[in-house]
């Protein structure tokens, strides 16, 4: 496991005590920061980052008052977002990155709006739980049958934010997955299509089913018919949990792309034996999570753990983001075997594939 978060309690008393403050205050600074963004104060402070803006300058070019402005940069400006030089103000590296970096942005807009006024019910919904912070788009149990209702912002930040860290695997990872040449493939928990249907694309003598629920089998159709791609791709409409239901069966490759973070443990380890039992001895399962202790930059894990309170309070109330200790266990407890793992895979996936 990386050292990224082993050896972090070196500051001093000072330093610890500003930390604490910086955390008590994180919510009003990601507000301030994302207004900085999306008024154009960041804008106009890159556009001019040589010479600097003063206040005044900044109220003119944005139409905002003086008042209004100064209250945002004077947080931006502790929040090292901008700095201050000879009272004009100039955008920092970490403005930059707020402005300008598709990551950021992405997280952003997916906190903001899928999870901020959410998570103000983690507390309870880690007492009982249960997604309560659900209830800010409606009377839900889990999040993923209201995905194609939720509000058009909500919904577009959740599947940018769901696709950007997978899609950026998934040339690769097919590579990976045709190495052993499949005739066929089931794609459990296929959300929107995408990754069928790149398959698709780069290989058309595999047959891809994708399994889901009936409302993301809807979704995915239609991203399919779109892509005139039904003659290789074929829908089954199940909740997987379900087990009254049988996994489909006869798949030399079974593919799980970021679905086995949406469980809990013990589902997990339910779903994969009877995973297991529709395997024949050549089957194999290839599961494509981001494993936080995996990962080969701070930045990455950072990230991948804090999407877990997204789980707890928005998406179902007991599922989180992985470690390869924990997603090992479950596939040792399921009577699988770990053929062979590959981390750094796009930006922070890995595969593990098992017979």
């Amino acid at each position: 496991m990386p050292n990224f978060f082993q050896e972090n309690d070196t500051k001093s008393a000072l330093e610890a005590q500003y930390a604490a403050q910086k955390i008590a205050f994180a919510p009003i600074v990601f507000q301030v920061a994302k207004s900085m963004r999306d008024l154009g104060i960041l804008e106009v402070l890159y556009n001019h980052d040589k010479v600097g803006l003063t206040l005044d300058e900044i109220s003119q070019k944005v139409n905002l008052s003086k008042y209004g402005v100064q209250t945002l940069i004077e947080t931006s400006l502790s929040a090292d977002i901008v700095k201050l030089s000879k009272n004009r103000y100039h955008i920092t590296k970490t403005g930059y990155f707020l402005l300008k970096d598709k990551m950021t942005n992405i997280n952003m807009n997916y906190n903001h709006y899928v999870n901020y006024q959410g998570l103000y019910y983690l507390e309870e919904s880690i007492k009982e739980e249960k997604a309560l912070g659900l209830k800010v788009f409606g009377s839900w149990d889990t999040i993923y049958p209201a995905l194609s209702t939720l509000p058009k912002e909500a919904q577009e930040s959740w599947f940018t934010f769901d696709h950007y860290y997978s899609d950026s695997s998934f040339e690769e990872a097919i590579h990976i997955l045709l190495k052993n040449k499949p005739k066929t493939l089931l794609d459990i928990g296929g959300n929107t299509g995408k990754f069928s249907m790149q398959l698709a694309q780069v290989d058309s003598n595999v047959s891809i089913t994708i399994c889901d629920l009936p409302e993301q089998i809807a979704l995915a159709k239609e991203n399919v018919k779109e892509a005139k791609l039904e003659k290789n791709i074929h829908f089954i409409a199940q909740d997987i949990l379900d087990v009254s239901k049988e996994i489909p069966q006869s798949y030399d490759i079974i593919w799980m792309s970021q679905f086995l973070d949406c469980f809990k443990e013990e589902d997990i380890i339910s779903l994969l034996k009877r995973i297991k039992k529709s395997m024949s001895k050549d089957t194999l399962i290839y599961i494509m999570e981001p494993l936080w202790d995996k990962q080969r930059f701070e930045t990455s894990a950072y990230c991948i753990i804090n999407t877990s309170p997204y789980f707890t309070a928005m998406a179902n109330g007991y599922s989180k983001m992985f470690n390869a200790v924990d997603m090992l266990d479950y596939i040792h407890q399921a009577g699988l075997e770990l053929v062979e793992e590959i981390d750094n895979v796009g930006i922070c996936q890995s595969i593990l594939i098992c017979k």
